[in-house]
Order: C-alpha cells, then structure tokens, then sequence
C-alpha cells in the first residue's frame, strides 16, 4: 500500500484499523456536529492571496513559542486515550514530536503517565490539566508534570460540563455495550488486537491511576473523571494555579473577544482559540471564524494559538495569517498514530512542514514570523 499523501489519507485508513468505539470517539463532535464541520469548511473558505516573482529560495519556517525554539510553529494538541491507538501510544507521538523539534502536549487523560513519557520520549511535554474538585490531586498532578520537566501548562476552560456527544461518547458506548460486543468489536480489527490491546498494556490512566486505586477498567476511570471535574471554576482559580506552576500556563477554550481580554487581565501568558474541536457546544462559531476578533483584542499583551479543523500546512498557514503565532493539531496526529505508530506521527508532520513551506512560497512568504493578515485576499 502506498505511503499516506495527506492528512485526509490517514483519516480515512484510521477508520479501517480502529474498533468504530474509538474511531468515534476521536472522530464525533457533539450534538448535531455543527461546529466540527464549520471548522473544517471555514478553514476552506479563507482564500490566500497567490503572490509571483519573489525570491522564495529561501523559506524559514523557525519561530519562538512560549520560550521554546520550534522548527515549525505546530503543536501535538492535547488528545485523551492516546494510549488506545497505538502501543504506547503518547509515548511514540511525544518521540516523533521531540525529532522534529516541536512541542507534544499530554493530556490528564493519557494513557501513559507523564513520567513515562518524559523519560521514553526523552523530552519533557508540555501539560494539559482538567481542573478537578480535589485541588490536593491537582497540586500533586502539578508537582508531577513539573519534576518530569513539562514547560507549559495548558489549562482547558470549556468543559465546565461535558458537552453531549451523540457519537463519541465513549462512556456511553462502553456501557451499553457488552462484553461481546467488545471483543467481536476489537476482533474485527487484529492489527490493533495485537498491538495496543495485548501489547500496549496496562490500559489505565497514568496520571490519575493513584487516585482512583479501585479502577479496573477504563469505564471506572472516565466515570471519576465525570464525577471529579470542578463546573465551579472561575477566572480567580487562575491564581490559585500560578501559585503552584512556575512555567507559562495557557487557557484553551477561549472563544470570545471578551473571554481573551479577561485571560490578559488574570496573567495568562497564552490563549488556544478552540472549540474543543467542536465537542462542547454545537453551534458555537468555528475557531478560525472567532480567532481575528480575539487576536486583535488581545494583540501582542499574550501568545495566541488556535486548533479546531487544521488538516494541511495550508491550513497552518491560513491561521498563522489570521492572528495565531501557532497552532494545534490533534486528530491529525491521533489517526496517523493509529494508522502508524510513531512513523506515522513523524511522516504526518513531515505531510504539514512540506505544505506549509510550498503554501509560503506561493504567496511570497519567507520567514513564518512575519506571516498577518496581508496574506490574506479580503
């Protein structure tokens, strides 16, 4: 079989090599998936303009987030299970990502425990904390991420309640399915069989396995996670993290003008304009529709990234000229992991660094730093 040409490719064989239960979790949006298509199709509709007769011999894709150097401004977004994909899974994405000099971000959700990443990785993630009730689990979750040597925190701010996923529900599907149906689920797909349900054991939340000692299965896990997030957090809990985080911590699930100035006021030193990849609530704008208000809301005052729908190195470049200084990727990298393996993570990035460099060349664009707004036709 040929190597995969883009993106779409490995979407479209992850569904082939995956048990549908986690092919939907990955691939559903909530309610009707209004959202999760409007980031897709306004992503489409933002036309760049074509520029000729330029010296483009020399095309600089470097930049500087958050301190850290990068080869290409993208970020392996925060993905929960990732671990259910491929063996080890966060492990092998955080090597790829480590390799091709940009930043992986683990999620509280993972699969492999921040410690085990950071070592087998050999490069400290960046953090993705849910808040929870138990503020001694998330002290204690922090005091972890920061001794493995994680550099950003990402807090995630729009799930004060867990939007309603018609399709990807994974709670829900694991429950009303029996065990049966499970295994003829998992049967039907051998390659995953072997390497992630036999060989990518033990199938527990790494980060959060101390907490919930009677957990005997995923199920149990999801269902303190449900029970433990803290719908009572507000912009004063903000504070109450930098006291115990001495990295820069960013807000993602920042959808509004309004919202991104209040991040600024509390000292958030970034923002992730998101959607939640259109999970949360349906009908919200799509991030590259809500990220030029907010980018000119916030100006240079904090770091704004953006996620939700970026599929291509055209669509990175789309947002860079949008208002974003980077962005984030998820499902992309989830489905070439689980189509496979690190390999796959590494050619995905590879897929996006070459059609980031192209898409800059045909507009005239040299060095990422410098891509706004006047790349953009209207």
């Amino acid at each position: 079989m040929n190597a995969p040409a883009c993106i779409a490719d490995y979407h479209r064989r992850a569904q082939r090599r995956l048990p549908k239960v986690l092919y939907d979790y990955a691939d559903g949006g909530s309610f009707g998936e209004i959202t999760l298509k409007r980031n897709i199709e306004d992503l489409r509709a933002v036309t760049l303009r074509q520029r000729v007769l330029r010296d483009v011999s020399k095309v600089s894709l470097a930049t500087t987030l958050l301190g850290q150097n990068l080869s290409m401004p993208v970020v392996l977004a925060p993905v929960g299970m990732g671990g259910m994909y491929a063996r080890r899974g966060e492990v092998q994405a955080a090597r790829a990502a480590h390799e091709a000099g940009v930043p992986f971000c683990l999620s509280t959700v993972s699969i492999c425990a921040v410690e085990e990443v950071a070592a087998s990785a050999k490069a400290p993630p960046w953090f993705q904390l849910y808040m929870m009730k138990d503020r001694g689990y998330v002290r204690a979750l922090l005091q972890r991420a920061q001794a493995a040597g994680a550099r950003v925190l990402i807090l995630t701010v729009d799930l004060p309640v867990p939007g309603v996923r018609y399709r990807g529900s994974l709670t829900a599907r694991l429950s009303l399915m029996g065990g049966l149906a499970r295994a003829l689920d998992g049967l039907g797909h051998p390659r995953w069989m072997m390497d992630v349900f036999l060989g990518g054991r033990p199938h527990l939340f790494g980060n959060i396995a101390a907490a919930v000692p009677g957990a005997g299965k995923l199920d149990d896990f999801w269902l303190w996670v449900r029970d433990g997030m803290d719908s009572a957090v507000t912009w004063n809990d903000v504070a109450w993290l930098r006291q115990h985080w001495s990295g820069p911590i960013v807000l993602k699930g920042i959808l509004d003008a309004e919202d991104a100035r209040e991040a600024v006021r509390v000292g958030a030193d970034g923002i992730v304009v998101s959607n939640h990849g259109g999970r949360q609530l349906d009908s919200a704008p799509s991030s590259i529709a809500a990220l030029p208000a907010i980018a000119d809301a916030v100006g240079n005052d904090l770091t704004v990234l953006v996620d939700g729908g970026i599929r291509s190195g055209l669509d990175v470049l789309k947002a860079l000229a949008s208002g974003a200084r980077g962005v984030l990727v998820g499902r992309a990298w989830l489905f070439a992991l689980a189509v496979a393996g690190q390999k796959g993570v590494t050619h995905m990035l590879d897929i996006v660094r070459t059609e980031l460099q192209t898409a800059m060349a045909l507009t005239g664009c040299t060095d990422i730093r410098t891509a706004d707004r006047t790349l953009l036709t209207d």
